[in-house]
């Protein structure tokens, strides 16, 4: 009899998890490469769970693909690792189970920079693999994107006739990290031909079952559910799971009576769950009737956002020249001169005031905490910036709610500078995401929806900034990742500083077909130890042979020095204004009374520029 004759009758008990295990075991290397390095360890698993009731097995080849492989350099060894798996399974088994190839997805929660191409690639070849070993049936678990699977499984649906799993990952009950109602997610599942369809991962037996309750029974397929066994625990610097069995056995019922025909376990269950689940269900006749609890098919967000203190700088900088100044938080805690800074960049009139995050990774003020006292004690607009080095994704959302919650509504989205350049020592650089996912993040806020795709109750109004790099090989790859910026959610860019006329010529052909516009960085130099400092040893910064040699020129004079470093800019500031509405002024050392002079210097030839385009539109 096959598995879906089976499953037309009864309900089958598959296995738990094979990762938790080898995980408890002590093993920390590739879980997959055990199928050739020691294949006793994986028949025994097999066979703990077939004794404990399990009807159903899956290899052990959950991310034995190509694109999950070559973390651990084994992307050559996808034949070896799957032949070897289904091999395992197979001597575990005899004939009293079925097997089912296990594939797992390769978009994971967070947003992936991995191609539809790389990933149908990857999946073809290890579906080969276990294909011409002979499994029973394919199992296509832990897809948080349903386009991933929606993809995948028109491909294995096209190549076999086998029974094929499908099923889902979701962390809110009834939808996907997209906003995809689950049921709607089912029923696409189901026209593309899977026979199975299903949840696993994320949620416990309580949560799962909730998502189960608001879904329908499906025209043609079977259900399926592998919850967790709990949420995990952090012990002694591992992860272990504290899910009782016995809990697990008065949950079957329940999922018995929402529909599942095919009923396992994922992460944290061990044959103790397997068996709590069999001794209840196994070859119970399956429901064909339930009562399907209402759910909306989407979350309507309040739309009320509430109103900016400050036009968004995006929309300044198109109809104006605009200046911005950089003042980076102090390293101590004295913050008496940060703010007679401040107090004279806004007499010098500016749009902004930009406060770095720990830039350098070198540690100073929050500057979340200095941008609140910028904009109530001053009236000025703080725009901070925010690096994904230093927080997690939990951290990073955290971090954005505060902002909104406090009214700064202006932010440079950056991934930020390595922990181990900065002076730190033993700081980890976290980079959960990098900027153009924290741009995408940022521009999900906005529409009301938390990172993993849940209703935060209210709009944001962030106006996003991006980071540019002009000081490049190539300006015009680097406007290729504008671009891909732009398409994330950016509104417009920051660049890092120029010091040549001849860059603002070459970074204005290259972005004048942008949609959004760009403030360029000018800084001024302070001697020549500074600039060569600058040139040598900062990422992202070069400074021209000719300026570098101007500022040698005034030795160790340090007053020549700094006003040669301001006309510098100044003849820089005329050039930018003939061809960018914007300016962003870098404070070297706090020096504001340097990037005070520069501001007052921009704004009145902005004036001038904006007098001078007024008479020729009046002439012609």
């Amino acid at each position: 009899m096959s598995l879906l004759e089976k499953l037309e009758k009864q309900i089958l008990i598959a296995d738990g998890a094979i990762g938790t295990l080898l995980y408890s075991f002590g093993t920390d290397s590739c879980f997959e490469e055990l199928n050739l390095s020691h294949p006793e360890k994986i028949q025994s698993i097999h066979k703990a769970y077939l004794d404990a009731g399990a009807d159903v097995i899956q290899t052990n080849t959950y991310a034995a693909n190509y694109l999950k492989l070559q973390r651990y350099g084994l992307e050559d060894s996808v034949k070896e690792i799957n032949s070897a798996a289904v091999r395992n399974a197979k001597i575990a088994i005899g004939k009293n189970a079925f097997i089912l190839g296990t594939m797992g997805g390769n978009r994971g929660i967070k947003p992936t920079s991995i191609s539809m191409e790389e990933l149908k690639r990857s999946f073809r070849e290890q579906l080969y693999c276990l294909l011409l070993e002979g499994v029973d049936g394919l199992l296509l678990e832990t897809y948080y994107d349903l386009e991933e699977l929606e993809t995948v499984l028109a491909i294995a649906r096209k190549e076999t006739r086998l029974p094929i799993i499908a099923q889902v990952s979701s962390q809110e009950p009834g939808f996907l990290q997209d906003r995809t109602p689950i049921n709607d997610a089912f029923k696409r599942l189901e026209n593309l031909g899977a026979d199975v369809i299903g949840l696993n991962c994320r949620l416990g037996p309580h949560h799962m079952l909730e998502s189960l309750e608001r879904i329908e029974l499906p025209a043609h397929a079977y259900l399926s559910a592998y919850p967790n066994a709990s949420l995990p625990t952090y012990t002694d610097g591992k992860f272990h799971f504290e899910g009782d069995a016995d809990y697990f056995k008065k949950s079957a019922r329940a999922f018995r009576n929402q529909g599942v025909r095919l009923l396992g376990g994922c992460c944290g269950t061990t044959p103790e769950h397997i068996r709590a689940f069999a001794s209840e269900l196994k070859n119970s006749a399956p429901v064909t009737e339930k009562i399907v609890k209402l759910a909306p098919n989407k979350i309507i967000v309040d739309s009320y956002v509430p109103p900016r203190d400050f036009q968004p700088l995006e929309e300044i900088v198109k109809e104006r020249p605009s200046v911005i100044v950089e003042l980076d938080p102090p390293r101590k805690l004295d913050t008496t001169k940060f703010f007679e800074g401040a107090k004279a960049l806004k007499t010098a009139g500016i749009d902004a005031i930009t406060l770095a995050d720990n830039s350098l990774a070198s540690v100073r003020i929050s500057n979340e905490s200095l941008g609140y006292l910028v904009k109530k004690e001053l009236g000025m607009r703080p725009l901070i910036h925010i690096s994904c080095r230093d927080r997690n994704i939990i951290g990073l959302q955290s971090h954005l709610m505060g902002l909104h919650t406090l009214g700064m509504h202006d932010v440079l989205a950056i991934t930020g500078d390595p922990a181990r350049v900065g002076d730190f020592p033993g700081a980890s650089s976290v980079y959960d995401v990098s900027s153009f996912e924290l741009i995408q993040m940022i521009k999900q806020l906005n529409e009301g929806l938390s990172y993993s795709g849940k209703d935060l109750g209210q709009k944001t109004s962030f106006s996003i900034a991006a980071a540019f790099n002009p000081n490049v090989r190539s300006v015009e790859k680097a406007v290729k990742r504008l671009e891909k910026k732009i398409n994330y959610g950016a509104d417009y860019f920051i660049s890092q500083p120029v010091f040549s006329e001849e860059k603002l010529l070459e970074v204005y052909e290259h972005t004048k077909g942008l949609d959004a516009p760009i403030y360029i960085g000018l800084m001024p130099l302070i001697s020549s130890r500074n600039a060569e400092f600058l040139h040598n040893e900062v990422p992202g910064i070069k400074i021209p042979q000719g300026v570098r040699d101007s500022m040698l020129a005034h030795g160790d004079n340090k007053l020549q020095a700094a006003r040669e470093g301001i006309e510098i800019t100044k003849s820089l500031i005329d050039a930018a204004l003939d061809l960018f509405n914007g300016i962003y002024l870098i404070t070297p050392f706090l020096r504001y009374e340097l990037t005070t002079e520069l501001a007052l210097y921009a704004n009145k030839r902005a004036k001038e520029v904006r007098r001078n385009t007024y008479v020729e539109d009046s002439i012609y």
